[in-house]
């Protein structure tokens, strides 16, 4: 696609062979008295001590699921329990390697990482930050919990126990867990120590954490990510698309000189042979390294490397120089860490996939044991020094527990005296100021053709005389979009535009035509077709601070998309309990004429998503308003187009589509035409089926219709439907999507709910039938058309009004249900 690369067919056709790098297996070497000389026994000390509270914590988890009780406390855990007894080492000695800024990512199984990561970082940071972090999370409640019932001494004791003592609660849904109790077991995190979101779905950490590095390679320029993961993930499709979009050529080819360079991402694979009881090598995957996949990836074989998982120094030595070179700019980088999960995947498991012989050989190399035995061989500790230690880590772990479990230090989260808490964690329901200033662009934007063609269009689609004005003459929904993408490119630099074809092409659907000539490849760029990492990205790139606006081609493509949608990008503001936000906005069209897998209309599916706003707007006027407030919104956001309305100019709104910037608000249906005796409310492109079918039922039975753009679905204001309701008496939702399930059967049966008193018949949905979408030839044999409408209108809401079928909708629906259609 880039004029600046030629595909050269006398350098493609070259004869020749791949040459593929070597992948280091189980290479540390490093003697342990250079160790103990570099690192000091201060901090070898402290790599066991970090591993025997992980082992602690983890036993602790376990004995409550198995028996109910640990230490003769007793409490009934209810939740998950994903332990990872066995891979301490793993998540020490990566630690050990990090920063405070560097972010990990976690797995289902990441306990162990978490606290690793967060005692790593209260052994860098200073006090002042230390005690700023802990005085300043929920108004230093959780501080003042841990000083009255756990107590620890010094800043940095204090700081270990908030760590456990925060993430304990966190697990146990506690009010003053790190995440409100929003998150548990699996979703825990807490930014200030670099512990960014665990993640219940196998493999889904890969694509945020590359997301996060593409946040650090353009805003912070501050460390690196880690995406933990298990072997498992390595299965798993959008996994692969991470580790291909941070490795992306045009890092190094198209993006300029500070930007060059790869995604400083960490791919960190705990290696214990296992994903649940399939085993991965010699099982369920092809690789017999699991290193060996960097070869698939880029020249540099994502510089993969086999570690001993069961050695945290070994580990350590691994991350250390992956993390040199992410920082040189030289990522992605991939890590097989090879260990063992000595507990079951979770306390149901039997272990009846491994012998007992396998499992005791394991333990033989279990890593505590053998650090501890090396500490003691070097001279390092004394037994009896292990054991206290040891002995320790119980009482700080018990002592936590006791205080975690106690509903008076650790708050239940009361939902019965507050039902709508949860509810008020969905959006953060904020907007960024309006973007002001001089933009900031490659060149002057009066010198991009495509604007000076838009400044010489009329705003309103209909001349003085009514005569509807062309696609080439007057502003489009298409230009309607491109202004607002333009202005909030343009005056908010942490706002970045890629997706499928998005540059050069212009967009699928020219939309975005003309920017490439204003931005940069790192603000405005081609993505693969990997529609799960492109969303999944995107929600990285937010966590972070950033702002995205990604693209997916067909909205029929949200399948490719599923988890990163509706797992990801719709819930970690919630499941954070507000403190992170996702300003992602994903626009998405819908399609025509292409038939069954690219036309159909998907919005009841991320309607029915809790933590998703669905905006369909249909109008010039109304596409420039919404997207304005999507892209200054705080909230994800979902933005259907329709591919059939994007040259549709703007017939409704007074003086056409303004010059200047403004914002339509999320929420409030707009009354597109007046009327008395029946209200039209519409989704999407049906709207102009109503208008027309409005102006016939007008001309030919006096009826007087009032047309409803519903504009966006979440949220939806009910009330100027109501009003239309209570005096037309009748309702009509009109929908391209199929019937079925529709968000058009929802506002149906709520309208019909709250103005029961003021109907004189059911409210009656036509959407498109529970069928496949037929190509373009029949297309009209599919969407609601103005007979449709007229045939429902005349044959139910109006009997009397009765004439002839003119649709072709003749059948009998409750066959059809029967049917299965």
């Amino acid at each position: 696609m880039p004029k600046e690369i030629a595909v050269d067919p006398a350098l493609t056709r070259r004869p020749g062979s791949i040459e593929l790098p070597p992948i280091p297996v189980h290479a540390y070497d490093r003697p342990f008295a250079a160790e103990r000389a570099a690192r000091g026994d201060a901090a070898l000390v402290d790599v066991l001590r970090h591993m025997l509270l992980i082992r602690e914590f983890e036993s602790m988890l376990g004995a409550f699921k198995a028996q109910g009780a640990y230490a003769g406390i007793s409490y009934l855990y209810k939740g998950p329990a994903h332990l990872s007894i066995g891979q301490e080492a793993a998540a020490v000695g990566q630690a050990l390697a990090l920063e405070p800024a560097d972010h990990v990512f976690g797995s289902h199984r990441s306990h162990g990482e978490f606290i690793a990561k967060g005692l790593s970082a209260i052994a860098r940071l200073g006090e002042p930050a230390l005690e700023a972090i802990m005085a300043g999370h929920q108004g230093g409640a959780l501080l003042r919990a841990v000083e009255s019932h756990i107590g620890g001494g010094d800043t940095r004791a204090r700081a270990e126990n908030f760590l456990l003592f925060g993430l304990l609660a966190e697990i146990f849904m506690r009010a003053n867990g790190f995440n409100g109790g929003m998150g548990g077991s699996m979703h825990a995190f807490f930014p200030p120590f670099g512990a960014y979101p665990n993640n219940a779905i196998v493999g889904a950490s890969a694509g945020i954490a590359a997301g996060a590095a593409l946040a650090k390679k353009l805003l912070t320029g501050d460390g690196i990510t880690v995406a933990n993961a298990g072997d498992g993930s390595t299965g798993c499709g959008p996994v692969w698309e991470a580790m291909n979009f941070s490795a992306m050529a045009q890092y190094d080819t198209l993006w300029t000189d500070q930007r060059r360079g790869g995604l400083p991402v960490l791919y960190f694979f705990t290696n214990n042979f296992y994903a649940m009881g399939g085993q991965t090598r010699g099982e369920t995957m092809g690789w017999d390294r699991l290193a060996r996949i960097g070869a698939a990836v880029n020249p540099a074989a994502m510089h993969a490397e086999t570690v001993d998982g069961t050695d945290p120094l070994a580990v350590a030595d691994a991350v250390t120089r992956k993390r040199a070179l992410l920082v040189a700019g030289r990522g992605p980088a991939l890590l097989d860490v090879e260990c063992y999960r000595l507990s079951g995947h979770s306390t149901t498991d039997a272990n009846a996939y491994r012998t007992r012989e396998e499992m005791q050989a394991w333990q033989a190399l279990d890593p505590i044991e053998t650090f501890s035995a090396r500490l003691v061989a070097h001279g390092v500790l004394e037994p009896d020094a292990v054991a206290a230690m040891k002995a320790a880590a119980a009482e700080t772990i018990r002592a936590v527990t006791a205080a975690a479990v106690d509903p008076a230090i650790a708050p239940i989260v009361d939902v019965h005296a507050d039902p709508e808490l949860i509810g008020r964690l969905m959006f953060a329901d904020a907007e960024i100021a309006v973007p002001a200033g001089e933009p900031v662009t490659l060149k002057p934007l009066g010198e991009v053709a495509r604007i000076r063609q838009d400044a010489k269009k009329a705003r309103f689609g209909l001349s003085e005389t009514g005569e509807k004005l062309s696609a080439m003459r007057a502003i489009t929904l298409r230009d309607a979009l491109f202004e607002s993408v333009l202005h909030h490119m343009a005056h908010d630099e942490r706002l970045i535009a890629y997706g499928e074809e998005c540059r050069e092409w212009g967009g699928a659907f020219g939309v975005y035509r003309g920017l490439s000539e204003l931005f940069p490849h790192q603000r405005l760029f081609n993505s693969p077709i990997s529609e799960a990492a492109i969303v999944a990205t995107a929600v990285g790139y937010a966590l972070e601070g950033g702002r995205a606006l990604v693209e997916l081609m067909y909205g029929d493509f949200i399948g490719r998309a599923g988890d990163e949608i509706f797992n990801q990008m719709a819930k970690w503001h919630s499941m954070s309990a507000g403190a992170l936000k996702v300003p992602v906005v994903l626009r998405c069209s819908i399609g025509s004429k292409y038939g069954a897998q690219h036309s159909q209309d998907w919005t009841a599916l991320c309607a029915h998503i809790p933590g998703l706003k669905v905006v369909y707007p249909a109008t010039p006027y109304d596409a420039k308003g919404l997207l304005a407030s999507a892209l200054a919104g705080d909230d994800p956001v979902v933005f259907f187009e329709s591919q059939r309305l994007y040259d549709t100019t703007e017939h409704f709104h007074a003086g056409g589509v303004p010059t200047d910037y403004y914002r339509v608000p999320f929420g409030v249906p707009d009354v597109k035409r007046a009327g008395e005796d029946l209200t039209i409310l519409t989704i999407g492109p049906s709207l102009y089926a109503a208008l027309a079918a409005a102006d016939e039922l007008q001309a030919t039975h006096g009826l007087s219709t009032e047309v409803i753009d519903a504009r966006s679905l979440v949220p939806f204001d009910y009330a100027p439907v109501l009003a239309s309701v209570k005096k037309t008496r009748r309702l009509l939702v009109v929908s391209e999507a199929s019937e079925r399930g529709s968000f058009a059967m929802t506002l149906a049966a709520n309208i019909g709910r709250f103005a029961f008193g003021d109907l004189v018949a059911a409210p009656r949905v036509i959407g498109s039938p529970n069928w496949i979408v037929p190509g373009a030839d029949m297309e009209t044999t599919y969407f609601p058309q103005v007979a449709d409408i007229l045939d429902v209108v005349t044959g139910e809401l109006f009997p009397e009004k009765k004439s002839n079928r003119r649709g072709v909708r003749g059948w009998d629906e409750l066959d059809l249900a029967r049917r299965a259609l």
